[in-house]
C-alpha cells in the first residue's frame, strides 16, 4: 500500500531560437518570475552570445545555471531559480 504523494512537476521549456541579444536573457528573465524557487525552465537559444550573457546573468541575479549544452549552434540551459 502506497502513503506518499506523488508530485508531478511539469518542465518549463521555452524556445528563444532566432532572438539577439538581449532578448533570450530579458524572456528568461520574465519566465524564471513565473516559476518559485528550487523550480528550472529550460531555454533554448542560438545566439553566440546566449552562453556569455546566461552565465553573466545566473551570477548576477542570483540563479544557478545547471547544466549548458551546444549542439550544432543551439544552446541549451537549465536554470534554477534561487532569488526572488
Amino acid at each position: 500500500m502506497f502513503y506518499g504523494f506523488l508530485i508531478y512537476m511539469q518542465e518549463q521549456i521555452f524556445d528563444f531560437t532566432g532572438l539577439k541579444c538581449p532578448l533570450p536573457v530579458l524572456k528568461a528573465r520574465r519566465a524564471l518570475k513565473s516559476i518559485d524557487i528550487g523550480q528550472t525552465i529550460t531555454v533554448m537559444a542560438d545566439d553566440l552570445a546566449a552562453p556569455i550573457d546566461f552565465k553573466h546573468f545566473c551570477e548576477t541575479a542570483g540563479h544557478q545555471l545547471e547544466h549548458q549544452s551546444n549542439q550544432n549552434g543551439l544552446f541549451t540551459f537549465i536554470i534554477r531559480k534561487l532569488s526572488s
